[in-house]
C-alpha cells in the first residue's frame, strides 16, 4: 500500500516502537490474544494504536475502503484517489496516530428517506477517515466481539440477520406467542457520548485510540458549506458506528440475558419473547425505564408494541400464527418492493420492454436473495403477476392510439375482430393490462424471453442450492 520513503520511515517508526524489539506485524498474534482479555499487551504499556497503524491492518482497511465503494465526504476525495494519497501522505498521518493529535475531518451530512417515513441522517466521513475507521474496526473487533450476547446478530463477524430470523422463529414455536418490539426513539442520533466511552474504556486501555474514538464521536458535521459540532449521536456511515452501537446496547443484553428472557436483537431492533400479554406489558414498562436509567435512551412508544409476532414484522420477515409458524415476507415489505419498482416502471415508458425487464432483473434477483427463508410463496406468486401487469401495462401506453393497439394485437396473433374491439374499448391501461387480450397476446412465456425473472422460480432455485 505505502512505499518508497513514507513506507520506510514508517517501517523504522514500526520497529522503534514495538514490544520487545520486534516489528508490530510479528507481534500480532501474541498481542491480539492479550488484547482480546484487557485491550492491551500483558504488563507492557498500552500498544494498540500500533496495532491499529500496522502495514498490514492498514493495507487490509484501505482495501475495503476501496471496495465498498461510496460516496466522498466534504473534502471531495474519491476512493480511487485513496491510495496515491496515502502514499504521498501516510507518514505524517501515522505520526499524527502515534502521538494521539490526529484530527477527524467533519462528515458530510446526508438525509435519505426511510421505508416507514421521514429521513434517516447518514453522516459520510472522508475516504482517509473512512480507512482509520476500519483499521480502528479491524482491531477493536476481537476485543469486544467474544463478549457480546449470543442473541445479538447485528453487524457482527459470522452472523446475518437470516439466523436473527430463525432465532425469532425457534422462540415462538418454543411457545413464546407474544413479542415485546421494541423500536428506540432516534438510537444513532441520541447515543450519549460520555456513556459511550465509559463502555469502550472497560476494554481499550491506550488512551490515544480512546480520544481518537471520541474525536470521531465529536466530529461536526458539514452541511451547505457550514459545519455543526456534535454532542452526541454517532451517525450512521462510517465503518466504525456499527460496533459503537453494539458496545452501547451490550448493557441491554446484559439485563435481559440477567432476566431470563428469550429475545433477538439485530442493531437497533429488539425484540423479546414472552407467554402472556401480560408478561409483555411488565416487561415493556420496565425496558422503558432501564433503557432511560442506564443509557439515555428512550422508547418509541408509537413504534414499539406489545402484540402477537404475525401481527408485527421483524427485518421485513412475519410469520404465520401456526403453532410450527412459517416464515412469510411482510406486508411492509411487499409494498416497500413495489414503491421502488413503480419508478423503474416511470421510466420504461418510453423504453424498450427487454431493457426494462434487464433493468429489473437485478433488483428483482437482489430482493429474492434476501427473502430466500420465507416458507409462504403467496407474495412471490402475487408479486410476479403484479410484475408482469406492469410491464402489459407499459406496452399499452406505448401503442398510444386505437389504430396502433389494433395492428400490434394482430401481430402478436389475436384475430382482426377481437383486436379491434379490445383496442376500442375505451378502458384504461391498467384495465387493459389485466385484460385477456393482453394476456393472450403478452402471455409469461413472452416476458420471460423478454428477460424477466419470476420470484417464484427464483426462490426455488434458491431453495434447491441451500
Amino acid at each position: 500500500m505505502f512505499d518508497g520513503g513514507a513506507e520506510r520511515q514508517a517501517e523504522k517508526s514500526e520497529r522503534s516502537l514495538s514490544v520487545g524489539g520486534g516489528t508490530a506485524e510479528g507481534k500480532g498474534t501474541v498481542r491480539q490474544a492479550d488484547t482480546a482479555r484487557d485491550g492491551h499487551v500483558g504488563d507492557e504499556a498500552p500498544q494498540l494504536m500500533e496495532e491499529v497503524c500496522a502495514r498490514e491492518n492498514m493495507q487490509a482497511a484501505c482495501k475495503r475502503v476501496v471496495r465498498n465503494g461510496g460516496a466522498p465526504g466534504p473534502d471531495g476525495m474519491t476512493v480511487e484517489d485513496l491510495l496515491s494519497y496515502c502514499r504521498e501522505h501516510w507518514a505524517h498521518i501515522r505520526e499524527e496516530l502515534l502521538s494521539g493529535t490526529y484530527c477527524p475531518q467533519p462528515v458530510r451530512r446526508v438525509e435519505i428517506p426511510k421505508p416507514g417515513g421521514g429521513t434517516r441522517t447518514l453522516g459520510i466521513p472522508t475516504v482517509v477517515d473512512r480507512m482509520i475507521q476500519q483499521a480502528l474496526l479491524q482491531v477493536l473487533t476481537p476485543i469486544f466481539d467474544p463478549t457480546f450476547s449470543d442473541a445479538s446478530y447485528g453487524f457482527r463477524p459470522g452472523r446475518s440477520a437470516h439466523e436473527a430470523i430463525k432465532r425469532a422463529r425457534e422462540h415462538i414455536a418454543a411457545g413464546h406467542r407474544w413479542v415485546v418490539d421494541l423500536d428506540i426513539e432516534k438510537f444513532f442520533d441520541r447515543v450519549n457520548h460520555d456513556i459511550l466511552m465509559s463502555r469502550v474504556a472497560r476494554r481499550v486501555k491506550d488512551k490515544r485510540v480512546l480520544l481518537l474514538i471520541r474525536r470521531y464521536l465529536q466530529a461536526g458535521t458539514m452541511e451547505g458549506g457550514l459545519m455543526s459540532p456534535r454532542r452526541e449521536g454517532t451517525p450512521q456511515g462510517g465503518p466504525l458506528s456499527p460496533l459503537l452501537s453494539n458496545i452501547y446496547l451490550d448493557d441491554l443484553d446484559k439485563e435481559l440475558e440477567r432476566r431470563g428472557h428469550l429475545f433477538v436483537r439485530y442493531a437497533d431492533d429488539c425484540n423479546v419473547y414472552v407467554r402472556s400479554e401480560v408478561a409483555g406489558r411488565r416487561v415493556m414498562t420496565s425496558l422503558e425505564r432501564f433503557l432511560w436509567k442506564r443509557l439515555r435512551l428512550r422508547i418509541n412508544r408509537e413504534k414499539s408494541s406489545v402484540d402477537r409476532p404475525w401481527k408485527r414484522q421483524f427485518l421485513g420477515y412475519t410469520v404465520t400464527h401456526h403453532l410450527k409458524p412459517k416464515l412469510k415476507v411482510s406486508p411492509k415489505s411487499v409494498r416497500r418492493l413495489k414503491a421502488k419498482l413503480r419508478i423503474l416502471f416511470r421510466r420504461g415508458r418510453g423504453c424498450n420492454l427487454s431493457r426494462t425487464c434487464a433493468e429489473l432483473e437485478p433488483k428483482l434477483r437482489g430482493w429474492m436473495a434476501y427473502y430466500r427463508m420465507a416458507e409462504v410463496k403467496t407474495s412471490f406468486e402475487e408479486l410476479d403477476a403484479w410484475i408482469r401487469r406492469r410491464l402489459r401495462c407499459i406496452l399499452w401506453r406505448q401503442w398510444k392510439q386505437p389504430r396502433t393497439r389494433a395492428r400490434k394485437l394482430r401481430q402478436l396473433g389475436l384475430d382482426a375482430e377481437r383486436a379491434r374491439q379490445s383496442a376500442q374499448n375505451g378502458r384504461g391501461p391498467w384495465w387493459n393490462a389485466g385484460a385477456s387480450h393482453m394476456t393472450q397476446a403478452i402471455p409469461t412465456s413472452a416476458l420471460r424471453r423478454m428477460g424477466l425473472v419470476s420470484l417464484l422460480d427464483e426462490h426455488r432455485r434458491l431453495a434447491s442450492c441451500s
